[in-house]
């Protein structure tokens, strides 16, 4: 059978550089860093005290109050990060068949704030247990999409993916092909995270993942610096909704752009690490672009996974070299990580965001924060350092991968 064409109607987003997604554009061409010291608790004990929060956010002016408790802000995220992106699509709610509309949403930790919440709650109790009844139903990953098909209706397929900081480019590439192959028309599809608590920030520091620049927090995601010394947390959301072609023209949809290809792969090496070669990620983005049936030469721009990290930005840049070879030097490149800090499993969503921005303005966000260099990456390589770009835009690629050596890569296609 012949496969679907997809393409983006719309998007929201909710970022430590924007709380709607024409803002986060405007933060990412001005090449903005949402780093600051944590504000969510006191983190004056730990070794690493700063984030990237999302800023100014009141929830109640979202949702009504008794909503508000019943989600953790995971989940809160999601919803408005969601519902940006249902107005933005200019979808009849009141017209469109909701049993042709799904939800798959992604994220890798989930309701970490009330899990954390309830459990010091029971241990610094006499041992009696009394949990709040919304404590399960605010924890477990997969409610935000349950969330979201339950404000509108929608009955179509409904899941959330789970692969650490690949979650949410995995919910976006599952939502594609669900369309591709005709199993829904529409998908409200992307991820959402909420980890900056005592717990997230402690665990991933005790891991030594993170960044220690206290006294420079808005400058300690530098990805490709040699001094880089581990990602900073980031939290947020973004929504992307797919359609297919065929549906999206004959409602006269405004368009961002196509999605053509998703490849998926397993480095099967470390937990945490990547591979040194780089093979996990040359397997991706070569899957991604037999997906797409795209030629190496079509790719103009990369939003790559690069997270600051000593490791995996070297493995990302040699794998890109293995698999572009010559056209490597003809691509930009940019890490907006140096900007949000690392959304975990929702970072896949917002860098998709990034990409459809990039190629709707034929502009390449920035990779900031990089003031000497790691030598060990190629000089003639365009890594878009610091100021963003004007250049051809056709095609782009986004790279996220997680912990678990889970590599996903999407490729969006301007439509003309």
């Amino acid at each position: 059978m012949a496969l679907k064409r997809v393409v983006v109607t719309g998007i929201g987003a909710l970022t430590p550089i924007g709380n709607t997604a024409p803002e986060y554009w405007e933060g990412l061409k001005s090449g903005k860093s949402g780093s600051a010291i944590i504000t969510h608790f006191n983190a004056e004990k730990f070794k690493t005290r700063f984030a990237c929060e999302v800023k100014n956010f009141l929830p109640e002016n979202y949702m009504e109050r008794k909503e508000v408790k019943r989600l953790d802000p995971f989940s809160q995220y999601g919803l408005v990060a969601a519902d940006e992106a249902v107005k933005d699509s200019g979808i009849d709610l009141e017209k469109i068949d909701k049993d042709e509309v799904g939800v798959i949403w992604g994220s890798g930790i989930g309701g970490i704030s009330i899990f954390q919440e309830e459990v010091t709650n029971f241990a610094k109790g006499d041992g009696t247990p009394r949990f709040n009844p919304f404590f399960i139903p605010k924890m477990i990953v997969d409610i935000v999409a349950g969330h979201i098909s339950m404000k509108y209706g929608f009955r179509g397929p409904n899941f959330v993916t789970v692969s650490a900081c690949a979650s949410a480019s995995n919910a976006i590439v599952d939502a594609f092909n669900y369309i591709r192959l005709g199993k829904a028309t529409v998908f409200v599809t992307g991820g959402s995270e909420a980890a900056i608590t005592e717990a997230g920030i402690g665990g991933f520091s005790a891991m030594k993942a993170l960044s220690e620049r206290n006294d420079t927090p808005e400058t300690a995601s530098r990805p490709f610096d040699v001094d880089r010394d581990g990602f900073v947390m980031g939290e947020g959301a973004a929504a992307l909704i797919l359609e297919e072609y065929e549906h999206a023209v004959a409602r006269g949809a405004k368009i961002y752009a196509e999605m053509v290809g998703g490849g998926m792969s397993a480095d099967a090496y470390h937990l945490t690490a990547p591979h040194p070669e780089g093979l996990g990620v040359i397997a991706v983005m070569k899957s991604a672009l037999k997906d797409g049936n795209t030629k190496i030469e079509d790719i103009d721009y990369i939003n790559v996974h690069g997270t600051s990290t000593p490791l995996g930005d070297i493995a990302e840049i040699t794998a890109i070299q293995k698999v572009f070879g010559e056209h490597c030097y003809k691509l930009n490149i940019s890490s907006t990580k140096s900007m949000t800090g690392h959304l975990l499993g929702a970072a896949g969503a917002i860098e998709a965001v990034a990409s459809l921005f990039a190629i709707q303005h034929q502009l390449v966000p920035p990779t900031i924060n990089n003031f000497n260099r790691d030598e060990r990456i190629d000089p003639l390589l365009n890594l878009t350092l610091n100021v963003a770009q004007s250049r051809k835009i056709d095609f782009a690629i986004s790279n996220t991968f997680g912990f678990g050596g889970h590599n996903c890569s999407i490729i969006f296609k301007k439509h003309n």
